[in-house]
């Protein structure tokens, strides 16, 4: 008879720790082989189906040469072979990097020079953007495809898996190496690795899942956000294998028909979402049966108040808001059940810290803005090869995240902005300068500046200020012209859904020097 994971202490041993034998071998160990972790595709995987897939991954990589420490690109949706391939590669010393596979090939292109990932799993859907750049990968010595169609210059996926063994050991990792990167925007555009180690996950989800939703292994989760993002990352693989409980995997785009199906076929209990997703399903005046659920998470960007008004009415549920980072690993500050404080993002998870410091450095009185640092030993070792930007972030103990916050004085944060010039959108970091580069090819195009403006239901978009040309002249047509350009060259969720055409921008030093955004903002 298998017995609840219930919530595990942090007993973390000092020599070797291996999260994923932690994540999945010790609920068969433990007697909780036959529960089912994982569904998809009207499939239930139980935790020992799990193990076998995740044994067989980890051997076919070994198989190839895939040792400790190399990378292991994952171009993937959300699906079994997704956390089947992460987990397999963890399990063996190496270090899986899941990446947005929506991006452009010059994206993709950076990922694996920059990762100098020897393997990259991927999907078909991304071929097309894979197979022009294959020449100037400079480290990469496999291309593993899955389903049944491969192409030349690729290796079976499924064969791999097919043929490989469901037995193996975890690798002797320590809970300081390296067991996960994530790319994160950079404010020029540039991504940045964050490299999480063993342990740091036990540092987060632990405290969350106690302290926040009180996770049981009976509950079912399910999330729209996706597993190549951090919040999606530990909302759908950490949180339930940390427990022992159930996942929902959609690889479908999560539409609110489909998210809606899925949370009433599968009586989901936990929904983790994002402000512009809950926004698109209430738009969506369709009756639905959402009794089943006892909570819904919301995190990615600060929840409008409406929204969450307009959610409690409709379902009868409250929606938890809160603050997380990928460089801090999940969710830090939050709103708990039958404390929610609208508009705000909640207060701190013990035991993390938290300090509000303002320009000087110089910590603010409560009830006053100030930029928020956070200290836990969640937070990750560093950005990969990016030495100045990891000591402008990572300030000794403490997380630098270039949000800024004002805490009352029962303890609730409120967002005030970032800090930097970032944008965030849907959860997702946009640098204003990169949007601005694409405008700035356009040839009507003479000067640009691109800030976050929030839309009708208060989320957060971006919008672009367009100088002209002498020759140009502005019209909605124009508009629509610009934005195409753009989506032509970003990923979709970067383009500016407004765009107001300006005869000259605010600028620092008699117009010579740098775009005063804040002017533009207000």
């Amino acid at each position: 008879m298998s017995t609840p994971a219930s919530h595990p202490e942090h007993r973390i041993p000092t020599d070797v720790f291996n999260m994923a034998a932690y994540l999945v071998d010790r609920h068969v160990e433990e007697g909780r082989g036959s529960r089912t972790a994982v569904r998809f595709n009207g499939r239930d995987v139980s935790y020992v189906d799990l193990l076998h897939s995740v044994n067989r991954v980890g051997n076919g990589l070994s198989g190839l040469g895939v040792e400790m420490e190399h990378r292991c690109l994952l171009l993937l949706p959300d699906s079994l072979d997704f956390m089947a391939t992460f987990l397999g590669s963890m399990k063996i010393g190496a270090v899986p990097v899941p990446a947005n596979r929506l991006v452009s090939a010059k994206d993709f292109l950076y990922y694996l020079n920059d990762s100098r990932a020897r393997v990259a799993v991927i999907h078909p859907e991304v071929w097309d953007r894979i197979e022009p750049i294959r020449g100037d990968l400079r480290y990469l010595r496999h291309l593993l495809m899955v389903g049944p169609d491969v192409p030349k210059g690729c290796l079976s996926f499924d064969e791999m898996v097919g043929s490989a063994s469901t037995e193996l050991n975890p690798a002797p990792t320590s809970p300081d190496d390296a067991s996960y990167w994530l790319y994160t925007s950079g404010t020029t555009g540039t991504p940045k690795g964050v490299i999480h180690l063993h342990h740091d996950m036990m540092h987060c989800v632990g405290p969350y899942t106690r302290e926040v939703v009180r996770v049981t292994p009976e509950d079912i989760l399910f999330s729209s956000a996706g597993l190549s993002a951090s919040y999606g990352l530990v909302n759908s693989l950490y949180i339930p294998l940390y427990i022992g409980a159930t996942v929902v995997l959609n690889s479908d785009r999560p539409a609110p028909p489909t998210l809606y199906r899925i949370l009433e076929s599968e009586r989901v209990t936990l929904f983790f979402s994002v402000p512009t997703s809950l926004a698109a399903m209430l738009a969506d005046e369709t009756p639905h049966d959402l009794s089943s659920l006892r909570q819904t998470i919301s995190a990615g960007e600060a929840l409008p108040g409406p929204i969450y008004r307009r959610w409690l009415d409709r379902y009868g549920v409250e929606i938890l808001d809160g603050i997380g980072s990928t460089e801090f690993g999940y969710i830090f500050i939050s709103n708990r059940a039958g404390k929610v404080r609208e508009a705000t993002s909640g207060q701190l998870i013990a035991p993390h810290e938290t300090r509000l410091l303002d320009q000087d450095g110089e910590i603010v009185p409560r009830g006053e803005v100030g930029e928020l640092y956070v200290r836990s030993d969640s937070v990750a070792a560093g950005y990969w090869n990016k030495h100045d930007r990891s000591k402008e972030t990572f300030a000794g103990d403490w997380l630098r995240t270039h949000d800024n916050f004002m805490v009352d004085d029962d303890g609730y944060y409120s967002y005030q902005g970032r800090a930097d010039d970032m944008i965030r959108v849907g959860g997702l970091y946009v640098a204003p300068t990169e949007v601005e580069g694409v405008l700035l090819d356009h040839p009507a195009v003479a000067d640009c500046a691109v800030v976050g403006a929030p839309d009708e239901e208060g989320l957060i978009k971006t919008k672009a200020f367009v100088v002209l040309k002498a020759d140009a002249t502005g019209s909605p047509a124009l508009v629509e012209e610009l934005q195409t350009f753009v989506k032509g060259k970003l990923a979709h969720y970067k383009y500016p859904r407004w765009i107001e055409f300006v005869t000259e921008l605010p600028r620092t030093a008699g117009g010579m020097g740098k775009i005063q955004r804040f002017r533009l903002r207000s």
